[in-house]
């Protein structure tokens, strides 16, 4: 008798064992995320769930505000001389305080003009840049309209 070991089936038997067995774990847990899927469409959603959809944010504005368009507003800036920007903004307002929104729109991108002018690029860049931008847009929008307009929304600023 020789002392060499069978080399046929034993590395065969191992790779079999470890297939069977990963394919099972596959077919097991395949088997209750199935099991869970289905009853979660049976029961329906959760009571959880349920309580967060019926907690609806109501709309930041009540009946009766407008919004208007200002024209857009395009100029350079005072820094660099050869770049320009052009601004399309909105303003949100009360309709019953409000008479006239196209005048008072009107002459908020012109004061919106005279305030561009002054600026540089550099305070404009970046997120801190255009949330002091808007706020200062919005101050400016307000104190024309003797704090009849409720917000400014900035649609969009091109710096060229």
């Amino acid at each position: 008798m020789s002392d060499e070991p069978k080399k046929g089936l034993g590395p065969l038997l191992q790779w079999l064992g470890v297939t069977v067995a990963m394919s099972l774990v596959a077919v097991g847990a395949g088997g209750f995320l199935g099991q869970l899927l289905v009853t979660q469409i049976k029961d329906g959603p959760s009571k959880e769930t349920k309580e967060n959809k019926a907690e609806v944010t109501p709309p930041k504005y009540a009946a009766g505000t407008g919004l208007v368009n200002l024209p857009p507003v395009v100029t350079n800036l005072a820094d660099p001389p050869d770049a320009w920007v052009r601004l399309q903004a909105a303003i949100v307002f009360d309709t019953k305080a409000v008479p006239a929104p196209d005048v008072l729109a009107s002459q908020i991108a012109e004061d919106f003009l005279g305030f561009l002018k002054t600026l540089t690029v550099a305070q404009i860049g970046g997120a801190s840049g255009l949330q002091h931008l808007r706020e200062d847009l919005n101050e400016r929008a307000s104190i024309r309209s003797e704090g009849r307009i409720r917000e400014l929304i900035i649609q969009s600023l091109v710096v060229q």
